[in-house]
């Protein structure tokens, strides 16, 4: 794999990056992504599940984020649905399902769906394994309403009901709402501050940069939605006034 990705790039399966050799999940994602069928040819949609690592793992800048930078930019990821855990035989951890589509509706274009049916299932008389629950065709089918464009144009939750009335106490069973692709995208920005006075340090500033302490450097992730010099006065500067 790391041949493939070091030889031949976008004309192999693993472009965008690759993960840490410890967790193959995105890999396999990215192999599904090169089975698409072209647009032009009629495009494809892949589904599937995976653990919550491919969300989480990896800051800005590495193969992970840059996995997931390039399935946004390019439009191909339409939605995640958290699934209830305890739903499988060999594990109880949290799953997701992945809809990947490269000919988004109209409705569906620059846009993720985030859907948790986490409260979707049905407990099991017997236990097999660490599988306790299972889903019924009627949760099944109620989320797939819920993925329907139509429904997927405003922010979209489906409360429980009782006796055709509305339990009020009742949390929803499938919240849903929808983002665009920037919402999810950060710049990792360095914050640097003053070298105080009487201290000497021996990192030397690039041509053009003012003298910075090393000891002192941190960095920010600051969503792409929003400017950078706003982030900083708002959640830097009221900390430490001297940054930059």
């Amino acid at each position: 794999m790391k041949a493939e990705y070091e030889q031949k790039g976008y004309g192999g399966r693993f472009g965008p990056g690759l993960p840490r050799v410890s967790d193959g999940a995105l890999l396999f994602l990215l192999h599904l992504v090169s089975k698409m069928r072209p647009a032009a040819d009629g495009g494809s949609r892949i589904g599937i599940v995976l653990n919550g690592s491919p969300l989480f793992t990896g800051d800005a800048g590495s193969g992970e984020s840059e996995i997931r930078r390039y399935l946004l930019e390019h439009d191909l990821v339409e939605a995640i649905i958290a699934l209830p855990n305890d739903l499988f035989y060999n594990t109880g951890i949290a799953t997701y399902v992945w809809i990947l589509d490269n000919t988004k509706k109209l409705a569906r274009k620059g846009k993720v769906q985030l859907i948790d049916a986490s409260r979707m299932y049905a407990k099991m008389k017997k236990s097999l394994g660490s599988k306790r629950v299972e889903m019924t065709d009627e949760q099944i089918d109620e989320i797939a309403q819920v993925t329907t464009p139509s429904a997927a144009r405003t922010c979209h939750s489906r409360l429980e009901f009782k006796d055709g009335k509305e339990n009020a106490g009742a949390e929803p069973r499938v919240v849903s709402k929808v983002f665009p692709n920037e919402f999810f995208g950060y710049r990792k920005v360095t914050v640097d501050r003053p070298i105080a006075e009487g201290r000497t340090v021996k990192a030397k500033p690039k041509k053009g940069e003012k003298p910075y302490d090393p000891d002192l450097r941190d960095t920010e992730n600051i969503p792409l939605t929003e400017h950078i010099a706003d982030y900083m006065v708002r959640e830097v500067l009221p900390h430490v006034p001297d940054a930059w």
